[in-house]
């Protein structure tokens, strides 16, 4: 909702102020180069991306726009998540607690949070250290610090949008350039015309710079400032997970491991600490229910 109450501002702005101007709206539509300069940035962003990015860009797209982030139901359900295994690692022998990150998919405790599990690369994460804990000779540290590793390499993945789409905001400018000479180049092949006709191409001409600007400064560039933002959010999942079951390892309670996780949560966005125990104590679960 922010992107298209933001884009109205923008855009109604611009065209407001133009008519204040005495400008006429008919001068600006020249579809032409609007296809010059959306094919050539389309192009840009082919060229410069592996298609996966591409299709990935579209996807980061829709979520800035829907702001796609966790809210704080989604928070308590993972610190419930994280609670419940942690109870079963501390208190089932290790046969009845491999069978949840062997097959999280058929695990009772993965379907009590479906919204989790609807996350494969998370529950994989969870699973995956869930696992090594398991074992019982991992080192504290070494896990924190190959989660370290993991959760950057899935931020660099994860901002690859971002990079690709900033790319095409930086040239845009260029962009409309290349369609302005392009115009220009037509206008000089209609010198013998009357001083109105070539006015107009010329005009015409200079819409390329001005839709190239735009579109980059006012259209693409905040958009992917929004993406970094809707998908470092995404991210800050893996951050809980880390923090909670590295806070586990070192001894911690799993209640007490839960508030770790909780921590790392955004003020705006963080569970109480009722909340959490309401969604984490079986007794407080039943008792809000």
């Amino acid at each position: 909702m922010g992107v298209f109450i933001g884009l109205v501002i923008a855009i109604g702005c611009m065209l407001g102020g133009f008519v204040a101007m005495g400008g006429h709206l008919i001068v600006i539509w020249q579809p032409w180069e609007f296809v010059i300069i959306g094919g050539m940035a389309a192009g840009t962003l082919v060229m410069a991306n592996p298609m996966k990015t591409v299709v990935d860009s579209g996807k980061a797209t829709l979520e800035a726009i829907t702001d796609k982030v966790p809210k704080r139901k989604d928070y308590l359900a993972l610190l419930g998540l994280l609670h419940a295994l942690m109870r079963e690692l501390k208190t089932k022998p290790r046969n009845e607690v491999e069978t949840h990150f062997d097959d999280p998919a058929n695990s009772e405790i993965f379907k009590n949070y479906p919204d989790i599990a609807k996350n494969q690369d998370l529950v994989l994460f969870i699973c995956d250290y869930c696992r090594l804990i398991l074992i019982g000779n991992a080192r504290s540290h070494e896990i924190e610090a190959l989660m370290e590793e993991e959760i950057g390499t899935h931020r660099k993945s994860a901002l690859k949008p971002y990079n690709a789409i900033n790319t095409v905001a930086e040239a845009l400018p260029a962009l409309g350039i290349v369609a302005a000479v392009l115009g220009i180049v037509k206008a000089m092949g209609a010198l013998d015309q009357s001083p109105q006709i070539l006015g107009g191409l010329i005009g015409a001409a200079l819409v390329g710079t001005f839709f190239g600007v735009f579109a980059s400064y006012g259209v693409l560039a905040p958009l992917a400032v929004k993406i970094k933002g809707v998908r470092e959010k995404q991210g800050a999942v893996y951050t809980i997970v880390k923090q909670s079951l590295i806070a586990y390892m070192n001894g911690a309670l799993p209640q007490v491991a839960v508030e770790h996780g909780r921590k790392g949560i955004a003020s705006s966005d963080r569970p109480t600490i009722d909340e959490v125990e309401a969604a984490t104590v079986p007794g407080a679960r039943a008792e809000a229910a």
